[in-house]
């Protein structure tokens, strides 16, 4: 979401999502690298918005929603590869 289409009153009221929960989750499940990029911009989200940068606060926290989501197939797919050639070793072990 650009920070042109966002109401005046909607930034008064809170920021944007940050994030860093969902960042933290992916670094230590998922993916190391992406989560820790998550991680940085998560965290700009709220000091850029209290500081008045929506603008700052918006593409961090797109920026943040990106890597995290991200990391978070990256680790999904790696994951699937993984158990997929340790059963196939098994199998063919067996055999």
């Amino acid at each position: 979401m650009a920070a042109e289409s966002v109401p005046v009153e909607q930034l008064n009221e809170a920021p944007p999502k940050s994030w860093l929960t969902e960042s933290i989750l992916v670094t230590l499940f998922c993916c190391l690298p992406f989560g820790i990029v998550g991680i940085v911009n998560a965290a700009k989200v709220e000091s850029r918005f209290y500081a008045k940068d929506y603008d700052g606060a918006f593409k961090a926290s797109e920026e943040a929603k990106k890597w995290t989501t991200l990391g978070f197939w990256v680790g999904i797919v790696v994951g699937i590869i993984y158990l997929v050639v340790v059963i196939f070793a098994a199998v063919v072990r067996n055999h």
